[in-house]
């Protein structure tokens, strides 16, 4: 199974974009796109939909345990 930080990193890294440009694009930190990548700390959902919304991701590709 491949965890939410991964998927995160690895959209963004297929999309060229670094942590910086991603945290510009869906205004949330950049401390925070790098707490989302490694799995630390707590996260704000609307930090999540942020994020997955510029890598055009849907939520619910990132929750765990469900079937690609």
């Amino acid at each position: 199974m491949t965890s939410i930080g991964a998927t995160i990193a690895d959209r963004r890294r297929g999309l060229n974009l670094t942590q910086q440009t991603l945290s510009d694009l869906s205004g949330v930190s950049r401390s925070t796109v790098q707490a989302l990548e490694y799995g630390s700390g707590s996260i704000r959902l609307e930090a999540l939909t942020a994020v997955a919304e510029v890598l055009g991701l849907h939520i619910g590709v990132l929750r765990p345990g469900q079937a690609r």
